[in-house]
């Protein structure tokens, strides 16, 4: 089965500074805990693909327009306090252990290498529609 894992930064509750305001000792300890993850996951078979996002204020909205055409907006808007900073995808045997593989995840060191216990949201890839549609 596969799921999706999407790490969700927020700037509520949190008691962390933003990656940009770590020391650089912090982040690369915070970037090797994630890349030891992933090895973990390729070892274990369990690893689909990974990828870290770039900051948020480089995202687009993008909706067409009337007439089919892109309809651009810059987003999401400063007053935004969460956003998904990254994603795993991976094939497991079971929901228990995407549900393990999350709260590793979690547990990525931040300041001082304090676990952040990020919230990670797991749902399951659907292999095809519904069948009650």
């Amino acid at each position: 089965m596969k799921y999706m894992l999407l790490m969700q930064f927020s700037a509520r509750g949190n008691d962390f500074p933003a990656i940009t305001e770590w020391a650089e000792e912090e982040v690369r300890a915070h970037i090797a805990f994630m890349h030891e993850t992933n090895a973990e996951l390729v070892r274990n078979g369990e690893f689909v693909d990974a990828q870290g996002l770039a900051f948020p204020d480089t995202a687009k909205i993008v909706r067409a327009s009337g007439d089919g055409t892109p309809l651009v907006t810059e987003g999401p808007f400063p007053e935004t306090k969460e956003f998904l900073a990254g994603y795993w995808i991976l094939d497991c045997e079971s929901e228990q252990r995407a549900l393990e593989i999350a709260a590793r995840a979690s547990s990525a060191p931040g300041p001082g290498g304090k676990p952040l216990n990020m919230p990670i949201e797991v749902r399951q890839v659907m292999a095809a529609p519904p069948t009650e549609l």
